[in-house]
């Protein structure tokens, strides 16, 4: 009977977090119980399980590690769609994104969206018509305290102990799209078909995916390896409308700039502490 029970609570449970809406996943997942229940990174990517996650309002230092981060100056970019269509196109051929004309298979890692659906937060009476008539650049925020890694059953998305990046191990993915329901960004895609046929510029040195995967921007974790920059900033650079860096270093150029400017983030209410900002 006992046996019979655990295995109907733990089938129970599974389907009870499938049923609920994101917002509600990512209160969940952020209680202390499960942020130290073991569901962080793979050893084996050296990913964090508990030591990468942002301490309770001062109770503890800070972390001292890498933690990269980017800001996203709008300012730059308003009435400059092509410099957006720029930055996504450089990031499609990048990581062989395919392109699928149905809103219900297609494969985004960075893209736009209205402000209003950016920061239902931050939103005003009377918005000013700059941002009512420019779209706003949008991509996986990397957070410090992401309910994606913790719903996760398999560990494919784990957080990088070495510089704070929210990866993906599309081998490990098993569909379940836990993670998609955790995020509140919407910043997942799911591969409902074979995704291969859609891709129109192959790049040999980052891997295509399956049908079956969830996938997301990587902060292009496979360029900074080589010592190179994300894509999208590559691709828009001379604008300078997009920094990227090391949020802990007090000398880098995005602890610069966020001393600075006045910056926002997306959903900070959350808890989640996104690792992308916005001049707006």
């Amino acid at each position: 009977m006992d046996k019979q029970r655990r295995k109907f609570l733990k089938m129970a449970g599974a389907t009870a977090l499938a049923g609920i809406s994101a917002p509600a996943v990512v209160k969940l997942t952020s209680s202390p119980a499960l942020a130290s229940s073991g569901h962080g990174a793979p050893a084996e990517h050296g990913a964090a399980e508990e030591g990468h996650m942002a301490p309770a309002h001062g109770t503890e230092e800070a972390p001292k590690g890498v933690r990269l981060g980017m800001v996203i100056d709008m300012r730059k970019l308003y009435g400059k769609p092509e410099l957006m269509e720029k930055a996504i196109a450089a990031c499609n051929k990048v990581h062989n994104i395919p392109q699928i004309d149905s809103k219900k298979s297609e494969i985004k890692w960075i893209w736009e969206m209205p402000f209003e659906n950016v920061f239902p937060e931050h939103s005003s009476y009377h918005a000013s018509k700059t941002r009512e008539e420019n779209d706003f650049l949008v991509l996986c925020n990397h957070c410090d305290n992401p309910p994606c890694v913790r719903v996760c059953p398999t560990k494919a998305t784990f957080v990088n102990k070495e510089n704070g990046i929210v990866a993906m191990d599309f081998h490990r993915c098993i569909g379940c799209r836990f993670c998609m329901m955790g995020c509140p960004y919407g910043a997942r895609s799911f591969n409902w078909e074979n995704p291969r046929p859609y891709i129109k510029e192959y790049n040999p040195d980052f891997p295509t995916r399956m049908r079956g995967v969830v996938e997301k921007c990587n902060f292009c974790g496979e360029r900074l390896a080589l010592g190179k920059e994300p894509a999208c900033l590559e691709a828009v650079k001379e604008s300078g409308a997009i920094v990227f860096g090391d949020l802990n270093d007090p000398e880098s150029e995005i602890r610069k700039v966020l001393e600075k400017e006045n910056t926002i983030q997306r959903k900070p209410s959350l808890g989640t502490k996104p690792s992308v900002f916005y001049i707006v």
